[in-house]
């Protein structure tokens, strides 16, 4: 499979702004009283979700590059969340 061009430096300054828009929405989440208790958790862990994706994706390149490499990614993402629970648990977080 061929790797995908890299975005122009403009593509970047619209990625930009567009983290800049899902973070100033993450500040005025918790001002919003509509959004009180599970939804605004589940409203801030989407938009830092989304966040996170667009960086991996473009900062980082993942998008761009050989599948192995966000494979490889993925498989440390996904690991890492059990072996994080489990800590957690040990010291008795929840």
């Amino acid at each position: 499979m061929a790797e995908r061009a890299h975005p122009t430096p403009g593509m970047y300054w619209l990625i930009a702004a567009v983290l800049a828009v899902i973070t100033a929405a993450e500040i005025a989440v918790p001002q919003i009283s509509a959004f009180d208790g599970a939804p605004r958790v589940l409203l801030l862990i989407g938009l830092g979700a989304l966040k996170f994706g667009a960086v991996v994706a473009f900062f980082m390149h993942l998008r761009f590059d050989k599948p192995l490499y966000r494979n490889l990614f993925l498989v440390g993402l996904f690991g890492a969340i059990p072996i994080f629970t489990v800590v957690l648990l040990t010291f008795t977080a929840f």
